[in-house]
């Protein structure tokens, strides 16, 4: 491995220390090698993973096959909670913290999506191959990697999958394990990416179904009524011309349309589907807020713009809200993680915000990453989603190298990460 001080700035002499003596260590050779070594069999298994359909709220099957795989290799207490998440414990000396080490069951591809695998010079080709089939089978190489190398941490590994990380899936399944757990003190989501790659800001969302209502009737014979997809149409207006500041990015988009039954019909409805983001929760809440008076304004113009009796009603219904959150680039788990990166010889990158399960921890105070399972890969979110297995084993190696750093190796370095009260 390379001397960390070579690729990191910044990183206190404690942070090094630990790295150093990682780095050093023969247990921690051998199960970086072996991670190499089980590079060929990870892909298989990704391969079988991502052949089991889970799209969001339908990862049931997928989970049930997670479940038997983790208490296969040893992991402990694996437990399918009431959302569908999938936990299980390697247990540390019990003098540590505890760490989350996950990826996500689901997918954004329907039912009846055709997810066979096929490979192609080099590529293997499936819709979802990368994700998460990439996370889901870097905790399980990680695992292994452990036993072989008989690697005893100072704390516990909570480790498993989530549910709902995609679209309208809403990070429900990390949501419910904050609510359900007080013993986290760390959070690491695997997701497909570069290993050089850090992310440790959460972008959030918050998403609308915006529905206007109306009596309907024929466009000739009944005009002089209001129309649902007018007033939708002066709904759209109004959002876009939406002033919003440049940084923190805060945008907004109206993804979906619908409405009508004719050319020559006023319609009886009309909605949209509308979404908000920002790397600010305090810009989230005021984007929020003039979107919600918006809707208000363009359903009273369109009522008054015919003054009559029939009116157009709105109904608001939100189906997303995932928190922003930030952390300090200098905390220790950001240190950790370029550390293990500069380890491995990669030039650490943090990168911009994104929405990933990260967010609800990072937005609740409690230290996580999302970091890159390694491999490159195309096509995310289409039929055209592609892996290439190449030298994919650094991203396992760089997150095997933060969980220790973070939770300890028992006799030979102390925790990074603070234990919670």
């Amino acid at each position: 491995m390379t001397n960390v001080e070579q690729k990191t700035e910044g990183v206190t002499k404690k942070v090094g220390q630990v790295y150093k003596l990682l780095a050093e260590n023969e247990q921690v050779q051998k199960a970086l090698e072996f991670l190499e070594e089980d590079n060929e069999a990870t892909t298989e298994e990704q391969i079988e993973l991502t052949e089991i359909e889970a799209p969001t709220f339908e990862e049931k099957e997928k989970g049930e096959w997670y479940k038997k795989r983790l208490e296969a290799l040893g992991v402990r207490e694996v437990t399918t909670d009431e959302v569908g998440n999938v936990f299980g414990v390697l247990p540390g000396s019990g003098k540590g913290p505890s760490l989350v080490v996950c990826a996500h069951l689901d997918t954004v591809f329907p039912r009846g999506t055709n997810i066979k695998a096929v490979r192609k010079n080099g590529l293997i080709y499936a819709p979802g191959i990368c994700d998460d089939g990439r996370g889901l089978a870097v905790v399980l190489t990680i695992i292994r990697a452990l036993a072989v190398a008989g690697i005893k941490t100072e704390g516990d590994l909570i480790i498993g999958a989530t549910v709902g990380e995609e679209g309208l899936g809403d990070l429900r399944g990390v949501k419910s394990l904050f609510e359900s757990r007080q013993d986290i003190d760390g959070f690491i989501s695997i997701e497909p990416g570069d290993p050089s790659r850090i992310t440790y800001l959460g972008t959030g969302s918050k998403r609308f179904n915006v529905l206007f209502k109306g009596p309907g009737g024929h466009s000739f014979g009944n005009f002089g009524i209001p129309s649902p997809i007018h007033a939708l149409g002066r709904a759209i207006a109004k959002i876009s011309d939406l002033a919003t500041p440049i940084e923190p990015k805060t945008t907004f988009n109206v993804g979906m349309i619908k409405g009508g039954t004719s050319v020559n019909t006023i319609a009886e409805t009309a909605e949209m589907l509308v979404d908000l983001r920002s790397n600010s929760q305090e810009e989230l809440e005021i984007i929020e807020s003039k979107f919600l008076h918006l809707m208000e304004q363009a359903k009273e113009e369109e009522n008054a713009r015919w003054n009559v009796e029939a009116q157009v009603s709105l109904q608001i219904e939100k189906v997303g809200d995932r928190p922003a959150g930030s952390q300090d680039k200098n905390s220790v788990i950001v240190q950790a993680a370029q550390c293990a990166t500069a380890a491995l010889g990669f030039e650490p990158i943090l990168d911009q915000a994104s929405s990933t399960d990260s967010n609800v921890p990072i937005h609740l105070g409690i230290p996580a990453l999302t970091l890159g399972g390694g491999g490159e890969g195309g096509g995310f979110h289409t039929l055209q989603e592609y892996y290439n297995p190449a030298g994919a084993y650094t991203g396992a190696q760089k997150i095997l190298l933060t969980i220790l750093g973070l939770v300890g190796l028992e006799q030979v370095t102390a925790p990074l990460l603070e234990k919670g009260k």
